[in-house]
C-alpha cells in the first residue's frame, strides 16, 4: 500500500480580499487564537493539521513577500520536522503555485491543502479532515479530492464537480468547472442524491499521485490559461482522463479565512473549541 508522507500548503496568494490589512501582514501570518488557547499565525495552524494527520515532511509554497517572515517564524525545524519553502515568483494562478512544489515532492504521492482554510472534523472523536483524505487515498490507490455540498448561490466561488455516488461512499467524476455560473451548474454539474439546488464543491484537501505535475506541465508549456491563470481544475480534468481519480465526502467543516466574513467565522469556530469557549458563547448570546 502506497503511503503519503509529504504535504504541500499553498500560501502564495496576495490576500487582496483582506486589504488594507494585507499591505502590512500577509494573510498566512494573521494571528488567530487556536483551539489550545494559544495565539498562532494561520500557517502554523495548518502545519499542525498536517502533522497531526501523519505527514512527515511539509513544503509551503510562498510568494516573494511572505517567504522570509514564515521562514523566521518556523526556524530550522518545527515540531521536530523541517519545513521547506518554494517561491512562486509570478502570480500565475493556483495551478502554477502547486507546480512550484514539483521538484520537492519528487516521485511520491502527496497531500495538498490551501493556506487560508481551517478544517474541523465533525466531532472531537473523528479523525482529522486531512487524515480522512489520506486514508481514502491509501485504501484506493488513486488520487482523491475531498468534496462537500454547497448551495447554488455559492457555486461561483468554488470549483464545482458533477459526481456519481459509488457503493463504497466515494464519487466518480463526470465533469468539473472552476467557479461556474449558477446557470451552467444547473445545466451541467448536477450530482444525484444531493439536496435541491446543491452541488459538490472541492473542500480544499487533495491527495494526489505525482502525475498531477505532468498535467500541470502540459498546461504551462502550452500556455493554456483560464481567466489569465493556470488553474488546478484544468490539470485535474487532464488527470481524470489519464488515471483513476475519485472524490470523497469529508466528515467535517471548513472555514475560509481569506475573506472578511470568513476570517470572523474562522476565529469564532476556533474560539468555541478553545478553553475560552464558555466566555465566547456567553458573549455571542448577549
Amino acid at each position: 500500500m502506497t503511503q503519503i508522507r509529504k504535504g504541500v500548503i499553498t500560501a502564495a496568494g496576495r490576500g487582496t480580499r483582506l486589504l488594507p490589512a494585507t499591505r502590512t501582514v500577509q494573510k498566512e501570518l494573521f494571528p488567530l487564537v487556536d483551539v489550545d488557547g494559544r495565539a498562532k499565525p494561520i500557517i502554523q495552524i495548518l502545519v499542525e493539521e498536517l502533522q497531526a494527520s501523519g505527514i512527515e515532511e511539509i513544503c509551503i509554497v510562498a510568494n516573494t513577500t511572505n517567504c522570509e517572515p514564515m521562514r523566521r517564524h518556523f526556524g530550522d525545524e518545527f515540531g521536530g520536522e523541517k519545513i521547506s519553502f518554494v517561491v512562486q515568483e509570478t502570480q500565475d494562478g493556483y495551478g502554477h503555485a502547486v507546480y512550484q512544489a514539483r521538484e520537492w515532492v519528487g516521485g511520491e504521492p502527496f497531500v495538498l491543502t490551501l493556506g487560508d482554510h481551517v478544517y474541523f472534523a465533525e466531532s472531537r472523536q473523528e479523525r482529522r479532515c486531512t487524515r480522512q483524505v489520506i486514508e481514502a487515498f491509501e485504501a484506493n490507490g488513486c488520487s482523491i479530492s475531498s468534496v462537500f455540498a454547497v448551495a447554488e448561490a455559492e457555486v461561483s466561488r468554488y470549483g464545482i464537480i458533477a459526481g456519481a455516488l459509488r457503493g463504497d461512499g466515494l464519487y466518480s467524476i463526470r465533469a468539473m468547472a472552476e467557479k461556474p455560473s449558477a446557470e451552467f451548474a444547473r445545466m451541467a454539474l448536477q450530482t444525484p442524491g444531493l439536496p435541491d439546488a446543491h452541488y459538490l464543491s472541492f473542500f480544499g484537501i487533495h491527495a494526489f499521485t505525482p502525475a498531477i505535475f505532468d498535467c500541470l506541465a502540459d498546461l504551462i508549456e502550452t500556455d493554456q490559461r483560464q481567466r489569465g491563470e493556470f488553474q488546478l481544475t484544468s490539470a485535474q480534468e487532464i488527470l481524470l482522463a489519464r488515471e483513476d481519480y475519485l472524490l470523497s465526502r469529508v466528515a467535517g467543516v471548513r472555514y475560509d479565512m481569506g475573506i472578511p466574513q470568513g476570517l470572523i467565522e474562522t476565529q469564532i469556530a476556533l474560539a468555541l473549541r478553545s478553553p475560552f469557549a464558555e466566555a465566547v458563547q456567553e458573549m455571542l448570546t448577549e
